[in-house]
């Protein structure tokens, strides 16, 4: 069990504060030895979809409620024809703008004269690699439950992001006379089984039209909550990850990667702040020695010119 950063009392009780802890798991597959080196080309419409499983150990228990990401790296959302290649009043709910995408969309804006829905290149490049998680304990797998409800901002589902106005039930209507993007296997209306996850309020398509400022980056995939105060919820011990590997990123030297985090009060884990702050701090000591060395060489020096009499 790991070391509490801090302990105190409240109400009687005892209160930990835990470190945060993470798990990376790079699945790839760019090592031949990975089990995932079989999916390694995969492409968009690879049927059926490449399966594979990594095991893998937690050394520590995870305590509170466990954050679970995917990761990509050498992928550039920051890219500005990439970023604008959407169409906001579409993602809205706009019924105009379902059948007449705007041409900031293109090439992604129409295919066999109907229009995208959801049209452009962020959408057409939605990560679509399937994640499962288990526990094996007396070699027996048993799954842990993967929430996928709540993982969008408050205001991406509820005020950016809407499906057709019309029949809220009957998605298929709603969605008459468009197609899916090129890139899909199945259309907006049939990403969740489950109406208020379904369309253009899905909440994994919501978060991945949240482009990253770098190319390396993570994005929220499914919550893990803990049940038990008494129990950990994820306890030290052997794991297994079932990856349907759908999402090929070899052809642009991509890595892909799944991460099991926690949180504190503050947030996730993140040593950008840090860094920043030692960096700057050692460029300003610098100058100031630099200053220093300056000013008690050339300060004292009389340079005012002398006036005849």
């Amino acid at each position: 069990m790991p070391q509490p950063f801090y302990h105190f009392q409240q109400n009687n009780m005892s209160v930990f504060i835990f470190p945060i802890l993470e798990e990376f798991i790079d699945y790839t597959g760019t090592d031949p030895s990975s089990p995932c080196n079989k999916c390694l080309n995969v492409s968009w419409d690879s049927t059926p979809p490449c399966t594979c499983t990594i095991n893998f150990t937690l050394e520590h228990p995870f305590e509170s409620n466990v954050f679970m990401y995917y990761g990509l790296s050498n992928f550039y959302q920051n890219h500005r024809r990439y970023v604008k290649s959407r169409d906001d009043s579409q993602l809205n709910g706009d019924n105009t703008s379902l059948l007449n995408p705007s041409k900031e969309c293109e090439p992604y804006r129409t295919n066999e004269d109907k229009p995208i829905a959801p049209c452009g290149a962020i959408a057409n490049s939605m990560f679509n690699d399937t994640l499962e998680l288990y526990r094996i304990e007396n070699n027996t797998r048993i799954p842990i439950p993967l929430i996928k409800k709540g993982i969008a901002w408050w205001t991406d589902k509820n005020v950016k992001f809407r499906n057709p106005t019309g029949d809220g039930n009957n998605l298929t209507a709603l969605f008459q006379g468009t197609t899916k993007p090129i890139n899909w296997p199945k259309p907006v209306y049939m990403l969740d089984s489950e109406p208020d996850n379904n369309g253009f309020i899905n909440e994994d398509f919501i978060v991945w039209m949240r482009t990253a400022a770098l190319p390396t980056f993570r994005k929220l995939y499914r919550l893990i909550e803990r049940k038990n105060n008494l129990q950990p919820t994820l306890q030290a011990g052997t794991y297994s990850l079932n990856i349907t590997y759908n999402y090929p990123v070899h052809s642009f030297d991509g890595r892909k990667r799944m991460i099991l985090s926690t949180i504190s009060w503050m947030g996730g884990k993140n040593p950008f702040l840090g860094i920043a702050y030692i960096t700057v701090g050692s460029i300003c000591f610098f100058l100031g020695v630099v200053l220093l060395i300056i000013h008690h060489k050339y300060g004292n020096r009389n340079t005012s010119a002398d006036i005849p009499n």
